[in-house]
């Protein structure tokens, strides 16, 4: 082999070497790329989920524990899941008066919003064995079922109360005209199976929600004409928020904030995804009772707890 030959042979070699170290750079780089970007969704998807849990339990009752004084507590399930909106407002003068002080005797009221359900006979047999009186704020249904629970609700000594039929707050709030159909629909339906007139309403979201588009006095000023009573809360026990929450949370996020008021009117939902809070229920009535409080049914003359007051 000529030195002419030895000197071609010797530039294909560095041409192929540098075409493979070209080629081992973009691998590395774009599986470098890869795994970089790989990370960086992951911990961008994580952040979201986090950042959704925080929201929601903001909704639930974050803003509650802001607000025990001058704000009504309050969630939903968002909760709920119906996840009512839990936009609080200062609900009035009485909100300082009925601060509890040493020797009072604490009247509580539990309310379950958003049934009947599949856990509604669990919640009716937790109190029957203690003897305790609840509020049902029930929501519009139609199968056989449902109807033997509002009966039930009824026979037992409980009161029942509206909570829209439909539950639906793009309908109930888009005008004044839905609003009145919608509740005069679950009124008459409650009438035609347990036979009482209902005369007791909970806004879902409460008075306070954010999301109608009529100016909530218009609502308030049409239950005022026809004598109906709303009602919102000013405990909340969390069981609202989509997040997960323990019985032992909603224990606590009750006992926390009952022994602060004179009146207190507890937030609850009786639905099939409320599982602890009908694992919590036992022990939420156990403390109440060791405090020494009155657990009520609302009845006529019950302290109206509301977040929106129109003179």
């Amino acid at each position: 082999m000529t030195a002419e030959q030895k000197e071609l042979v010797e530039k294909k070699r560095d041409r192929r070497g540098r075409v493979k170290r070209i080629k081992n750079f973009i691998v590395s780089f774009i599986t470098t790329w890869i795994l970089v970007s790989m990370i960086a969704i992951v911990a961008l998807t994580a952040k979201v989920i986090s950042l959704q849990h925080q929201i929601d339990e903001i909704k639930g009752s974050g803003l509650a524990k802001d607000a025990q004084v001058s704000e009504a507590s309050g969630s939903a399930d968002f909760t709920d899941g119906d996840t009512d909106a839990m936009a609080l407002m200062n609900y009035g003068p009485s909100a300082e008066e009925n601060l509890a002080e040493v020797g009072d005797t604490l009247k509580v009221y539990l309310t379950f919003d958003d049934g009947p359900s599949g856990n509604s006979d669990k919640i009716l047999d937790i109190l029957d064995d203690y003897n305790v009186k609840a509020t049902f704020f029930v929501v519009g249904k139609e199968d056989d079922e449902s109807k033997r629970i509002y009966k039930r609700i009824v026979d037992e000594g409980h009161t029942l109360a509206m909570h829209s039929y439909t539950h639906k707050y793009s309908y109930i709030y888009s005008s004044l005209d839905n609003f009145k159909s919608d509740m005069d629909k679950l009124q008459n339906l409650l009438y035609d199976v347990t036979g009482v007139d209902c005369d007791l309403y909970r806004f879902p979201g409460g008075s306070s929600n954010r999301v109608s588009n009529t100016d909530m006095s218009e609502y308030i000023n049409y239950l005022n004409k026809k004598n109906i009573r709303y009602l919102d809360w000013n405990v909340a026990s969390g069981d609202a928020t989509s997040a997960p929450i323990t019985a032992d949370d909603l224990v606590e996020n009750v006992m926390s904030d009952v022994v602060k008021y004179k009146t207190s009117v507890v937030l609850m939902h009786d639905a099939d995804s409320k599982d602890a809070t009908v694992e919590a229920l036992p022990t939420i009535i156990e403390k109440l009772q060791a405090e020494g409080a009155l657990i009520l049914p609302v009845s006529d003359d019950t302290e109206m707890i509301q977040h929106i007051t129109v003179q």
